[in-house]
């Protein structure tokens, strides 16, 4: 038994505001892959934002208190694993940057910091997990900024997804570039952010394929709107519900 296999950790899961907003089944599916790959997962009721709105705007009053909840509900656990490049790059880099120095929580969220993972790549670099998923389509993984290039991750769910069986993974053009969505960038700057991901779905678009997969809701949210807008038979779906077997449920923007 590898070293993968041999580890049991106890989960604390990090469910996101957009997910308990919008798309609860995404932490379901979390919760389901989590337990296929042996761990305990556990959801603390206290948890509420990552903070990350409040940091992104300039109050760091307000991004401090919540990083220091964060701590609070989720320093028992072995790993802080969720399911969003955007918020565990809060957690994980920008955490220590408002509480590094303080003589209280400084090396509270450093710990945290240091176990906090994105789902796939939990999944990819800490357990043994091996996808059972069966699922037909063309299918295309979009790269959330957050993800890439916060968290360095990129390999890790495509290398899940190709474990799906009936998946074809395509590649689209312009894979590095953002979708446009950058939580209060697309408030603040409606018409680039629309010219962004009108570029980002023109790409998928051209890949062929019939199904859009990431792993941050956020941009997954922005891409189906803008799909649905240019009547797209494209569907969009969390890479945990493709993972879970949970592609019975509506696709994302899909109210029917």
């Amino acid at each position: 038994m590898s070293d993968k296999a041999a580890t049991r950790y106890n989960v604390g899961l990090f469910v996101t505001c957009l997910v308990d907003l919008f798309r609860p089944s995404v932490a379901f599916a979390a919760i389901k892959l989590l337990e296929q790959a042996g761990c305990r997962v556990s959801v603390p009721p206290t948890q509420t934002c990552c903070g990350q709105p409040a940091y992104n705007s300039g109050d760091r009053s307000a991004a401090t208190d919540i990083v220091k909840q964060v701590v609070a509900a989720f320093e028992q656990f072995d790993a802080v694993v969720v399911p969003s490049g955007s918020c565990a790059g809060m957690i994980r880099h920008h955490g220590p940057l408002l509480l590094g120095d303080d003589p209280e929580w400084g090396a509270r969220v450093k710990v945290l910091a240091e176990k906090t993972f994105e789902l796939t790549q939990f999944l990819a670099t800490k357990t043994a997990y091996t996808p059972t998923a069966q699922h037909t389509a063309e299918v295309v993984y979009h790269d959330s900024c957050s993800c890439l290039r916060e968290m360095g991750i990129g390999a890790e769910p495509r290398a899940l997804l190709d474990h799906v069986t009936g998946l074809n993974r395509r590649e689209m053009d312009g894979r590095e570039e953002c979708c446009g969505f950058g939580g209060l960038f697309s408030v603040k700057y409606p018409d680039v952010s629309n010219a962004m991901v009108s570029a980002k779905v023109a790409n998928i678009k051209a890949s062929g394929a019939e199904l859009c997969v990431g792993a941050d809701l956020g941009c997954l949210l922005n891409i189906a709107g803008k799909l649905k807008r240019d009547g797209a038979p494209i569907a969009v779906r969390h890479v945990a519900e493709v993972l879970a077997d949970h592609c019975d449920k509506p696709a994302i923007g899909d109210r029917s």
